[in-house]
């Protein structure tokens, strides 16, 4: 009887064993299809910005350190800027690097930069009151990742910006 108690342990351990050095393969394949690194999706990005800026002949922009593109079209007004706690009225208007829009209001907005995307709120920083331009925002300083509504994963973000006050 005691051995008959021992086989059946004996077997269950196998099962255990094998399936417990199956795992990690397991989760390495289930993951691996989506895996890619920040400095890789970083540089993919940053050539697909400098790729449009090229294609639509936009010269005059200046990258920031975070990664955001900034091109102002007209400067505006005074010394300040606003800074990360302001409430920015502005009109913006947000669109992809194909042109499809997600974001056209074509109204002005009081708008939190405390509570945008990284890099809007980065690039609205670089504008003075009546300022305009267009900000140019990899995907992890918009949405990274994640799918939001209509915008897909991993998406460069591009915004139109008119800066009416703050």
């Amino acid at each position: 009887m005691v051995e008959t108690f021992m086989i059946k342990t004996s077997s269950i351990s196998k099962k255990t064993i094998l399936l417990i050095a199956c795992m990690p393969f397991l989760l390495i394949a289930l993951v691996s299809c989506d895996i890619e690194s920040d400095s890789d999706r970083a540089e993919i990005d940053r050539n697909k910005i400098l790729d449009y800026l090229q294609e639509n002949q936009i010269e005059g922009y200046y990258e920031l350190e975070s990664g955001v593109f900034v091109y102002i079209d007209k400067p505006g007004s005074g010394e300040q800027r606003p800074h990360e706690q302001s409430r920015v009225q502005m009109i913006h208007t947000g669109y992809f690097l194909d042109g499809e829009f997600f974001h056209n209001t074509g109204v002005p907005e009081n708008v939190n930069l405390s509570s945008v995307v990284r890099g809007l709120k980065y690039g609205v920083m670089e504008f003075r009151r009546g300022g305009t331009g267009t900000i140019f925002v990899p995907s992890a300083l918009g949405f990274g990742r994640q799918t939001i509504g209509d915008i897909p994963k991993n998406s460069v973000l591009i915004f139109d910006v008119e800066i009416i006050d703050f």
